[in-house]
């Protein structure tokens, strides 16, 4: 993969991944989702990282898997579907799910298929007034992948989960705002302006209380109540061992803004 098509560059404690294939719209090959998830866990793992920027370059965010040249015809074994479904496009949206570092979605157009959950995974999304949100699987005669009945499900109820799946019409920024999906439509040339914003709030804040909050809030839709309540008491204790804790707590008793170093 040339490294032109996913351009990265390090900004006052953000990383900033941008997919680089306007020609086809930012379509995903797996060389470019490889390197996603690389960079994702480099983000995670480094102290110096504490936000991610993701968007595309052009009309599209992402509009789906490239899938000129990788189409068969021949039959494939059994578990090669899976295998490849599990290792390629499941791996992409858990590395964002995952990711330590809060990941905010800049949706500069068209995001599409595995392009559409990319966004969707994320933990802030903010979308350019032009952009579109579809579920295209179903005009291939595909399931939705990477995660989509599962995000789905979880950010719109299954009713709307179905009607969007099912049908696989494209959803306008504006509504897909009304819907839920993203928490804030700007003009097309304030996003790059607003997504940098957001994104020195969050590298500037408490990073130890991000992640885990976001892990609290990625899993209460699976657990039960006593579980939720067992985690919620558990990153509080991990929590409270960091600086900036102490920090918050010291900046609050002095009557101070507080100055958090990620740690």
């Amino acid at each position: 993969m040339p490294v032109s098509e996913v351009l990265h560059t390090v900004e006052g404690q953000v990383s900033y991944v941008t997919l680089n294939r306007p020609e086809v719209l930012n379509a995903l090959a797996p060389g470019q989702r490889d390197r996603l998830i690389e960079l994702l866990a480099q983000a995670s793992a480094d102290p110096n990282v504490r936000a991610v920027v993701l968007t595309g370059t052009g009309r599209g965010f992402c509009a789906g898997a490239d899938l000129r040249g990788g189409a068969t015809t021949s039959d494939p074994v059994p578990g090669d579907v899976a295998r490849v479904i599990r290792l390629g496009a499941q791996r992409l949206i858990a590395a964002v799910l995952d990711c330590e570092k809060p990941v905010i979605a800049a949706v500069n157009g068209t995001a599409a298929g595995i392009g559409a959950h990319l966004a969707l995974a994320c933990d802030l999304v903010l979308a350019a007034e032009s952009a579109r949100f579809v579920e295209v699987f179903v005009r291939r005669g595909l399931v939705p992948d990477g995660g989509g009945a599962y995000l789905l499900t979880r950010l719109l109820g299954p009713q709307r989960a179905k009607e969007l799946m099912f049908f696989g019409d494209a959803l306008h920024a504006a509504d897909a705002e009304r819907l839920g999906l993203v928490n804030r439509v700007v003009p097309d040339e304030e996003l790059d302006k607003t997504a940098r914003e957001w994104a020195t709030r969050l590298a500037t804040g408490p990073t130890r209380a991000l992640a885990l909050t976001k892990q609290l809030v990625n899993a209460s839709l699976d657990t039960d109540r006593t579980t939720a309540f067992a985690a919620e008491a558990a990153a509080q204790e991990i929590n409270m061992t960091t600086t900036d804790a102490k920090e918050g707590v010291a900046s609050f008793v002095e009557r101070r803004s507080p100055e958090y170093r990620g740690r």
